[in-house]
């Protein structure tokens, strides 16, 4: 495998309004040493300095940084826009509100360099990912040692099960560029959480992966305006509910043939699920009751056979349950969402 226009690795940063902390994703990017991987900065129709800013790190990075700009389309237009031009043989993305630790990003860019040079190309690296949540005493690390071996290349046959609590998610992926395109992933423009068809989507073209247990990705969570804030979730929810039918709908595609991978893509499809479910819970209101079992009866009705498998299982039990009993087990189910995926 050769490397494309002479890069390793393309970062797509989409930045909207990302003035006050785009600098810190950035320099994470461009510390010396990192000729081989290229920036893509994607201004998402700021109204602030983002465009000035991103063009600035254009002019002093010339044919390595790229800053793009465009009407505002979303988070999923931004990673769009990133994939189309990436010239990078793997593409990563990076919020503008996050950063790379760099020790990490190293031997990241290392493994690279070190996984081109095989005959066979390596689909997917999993690296892992710090909730650098606000205010929050320790930090959680989110890792996947008991459920694939490190350093060392793997197919589905190798990948353990993935234990209540585990999900890959876009800060733990690097996907070869060729897969994401080749996968035919189109991201919903406009429209927030779009990460999980990120990570579902080209997933099922994935036949090989590589570990590397390093906390890569820091994940900032805050900002009250930031998406996993969970008045904001609510207030967004019928882009939840979007996307948590495409990722249904994913699933039900052909079959892959390889039963790990399988799993895997029902494990996702539940949390997403029950997260949907526990914010129309949360929420309270008859119209978000009506909401949830709206969604559930439309599970039923694509495949009966899922809405079973999704609704005897323990997050599905909880999430239906009727009366006080259903939202005392919410609130149970709330608190390991809200663990899990870090909402503020």
């Amino acid at each position: 495998m050769t490397r494309t226009e002479g890069f390793c690795l393309t970062v797509v940063v989409p930045c909207y309004n990302a003035e006050s902390y785009m600098a810190r994703a950035v320099d994470s990017v461009l510390s010396p040493g990192f000729g081989d991987v290229e920036l893509i900065l994607v201004n998402d129709g700021s109204r602030d300095r983002t465009e000035a800013l991103a063009e600035g790190y254009a002019r002093a990075n010339p044919g390595r940084v790229r800053a793009v700009h465009q009407e505002n389309r979303g988070h999923g237009g931004a990673v769009n826009t990133g994939i189309a031009l990436a010239r990078g043989a793997y593409l990563k993305v990076l919020d503008s509100d996050d950063w790379f630790d760099l020790p990490a990003f190293r031997r990241l860019v290392e493994t690279l360099r070190m996984l081109l040079f095989r005959e066979t190309p390596v689909d997917a690296l999993v690296s892992n990912y710090v909730y650098e949540k606000q205010g929050a005493r320790r930090k959680k690390t989110m890792h996947y040692r008991r459920i694939l071996s490190r350093n060392k290349i793997l197919t589905w046959d190798q990948v353990g099960r993935f234990p209540a609590g585990k999900y890959l998610m876009m800060h733990s992926l690097t996907y070869r560029t060729q897969v994401l395109r080749e996968s035919g992933l189109r991201l919903p423009e406009h429209t927030y959480y779009v990460d999980n068809l990120f990570v579902c989507v080209p997933m099922r073209r994935v036949h090989s992966l590589y570990y590397l247990d390093e906390d890569l990705y820091r994940y900032y969570i805050g900002r009250d305006d930031q998406s996993v804030n969970e008045s904001v979730m609510i207030r967004r929810i019928d882009q939840q509910l979007r996307v948590n039918t495409l990722v249904i709908e994913n699933f039900l595609r052909d079959p892959t043939g390889r039963r790990r991978l399988e799993e895997y893509l029902f494990h996702h499809l539940e949390i997403v699920t029950a997260i949907s479910s526990v914010l129309l819970i949360k929420a309270g209101t008859p119209e978000h009751t009506e909401l949830k079992d709206t969604l559930w009866q439309g599970i039923a009705a694509m495949d009966p056979g899922l809405y079973k498998r999704l609704h005897r299982r323990g997050l599905g039990v909880l999430v239906n349950l009727p009366g006080l009993a259903g939202k005392l087990a919410a609130a149970t189910a709330y608190g390991m969402t809200r663990l899990l995926f870090g909402f503020n």
